[in-house]
């Protein structure tokens, strides 16, 4: 299972990529893996500013429905057009071509309640 050292984690299974105030997010490995093949986004947040821990959008797959959650509170400046025509980008890219959204993050303080790369390991282990 591929787990990136330099991202962070939630509990949730959202990776997040720190580019100074910029987030890059989208699923882990292991979350896309559990949900099987993802055959729908729906993500209609880009332009709003929402909270931590709030639904920034859902991903469909064979099996169910899930909910995604902001990792810390910003706003939602892109969103990955790509995946409309190619949701399973997230199953076989996870961490490149199967990014969701990009965030300019309100409190750079909230990113030390995310999860190591370590620590990720042994919340799935």
């Amino acid at each position: 299972m591929n787990i990136p050292a330099e991202l962070k984690y939630t509990k949730d299974h959202e990776w997040i990529k720190v580019d100074g105030d910029m987030l890059t997010i989208g699923i882990t490995d292991f979350a896309q893996g559990e949900l099987g093949d993802i055959v729908y986004l729906e993500i209609e947040t880009e332009g709003e500013t929402l909270g931590k821990e709030e639904v920034f959008g859902t991903v469909e797959a064979v099996k169910t429905v899930s909910d995604l959650f902001m990792p810390v509170s910003g706003e939602v400046v892109e969103v990955n057009e790509s995946l409309a025509d190619s949701p399973e980008s997230v199953n076989s890219d996870p961490y490149d071509a199967g990014w969701m959204i990009k965030v300019k993050m309100s409190d750079a303080s909230e990113l030390d309640g995310l999860l190591s790369a370590d620590a990720y390991q042994e919340l799935i282990a």
